[in-house]
């Protein structure tokens, strides 16, 4: 017996139209014998018939405004606080701390003096 995720995740295939023709003929019979199965495709695409008349821009929003509104993303810092359902760009923030925080002649700086330390170093324990 498969697991909810899996059940999920097969059933998010199947709507989607990822699978191969094996793979479809397979879950088509499991819809006509397994209950489960077939809420889970029910379900999956009652909740993506919302995305199917709208134009490309405008489904963006849509699905933005899905995730605006999910409670954990209220308190992750991501949404704007003048409105409430819109992400905030990723692009605006630093992701994580390394060499790629730095751009350009920065990065490369940093970069070249670790090269030299290292090198320095090296030669230290050598003599």
């Amino acid at each position: 017996m498969a697991s909810e995720s899996d059940r999920i995740a097969r059933a998010g295939d199947y709507v989607l139209g990822l699978m191969n023709d094996t793979e479809r003929e397979r879950a088509e019979r499991d819809l006509e014998i397994d209950p489960a199965f077939r809420d889970a495709v029910v379900q999956l695409a009652e909740r993506m018939h919302v995305f199917d008349h709208a134009e490309p821009e405008e489904r963006w929003k849509q699905i933005t405004q899905r995730i605006g509104d999910l409670p954990q993303m209220r308190n992750s810092g991501l949404i704007d606080a003048g409105s409430p359902a819109v992400i905030q760009s990723l692009s605006q923030r630093p992701h994580g701390i390394g060499l790629h925080a730095f751009g350009g002649r920065r990065g490369f700086a940093v970069a070249v003096g670790l090269i030299v330390a290292f090198a320095l170093g090296y030669l230290a324990g050598k003599f």
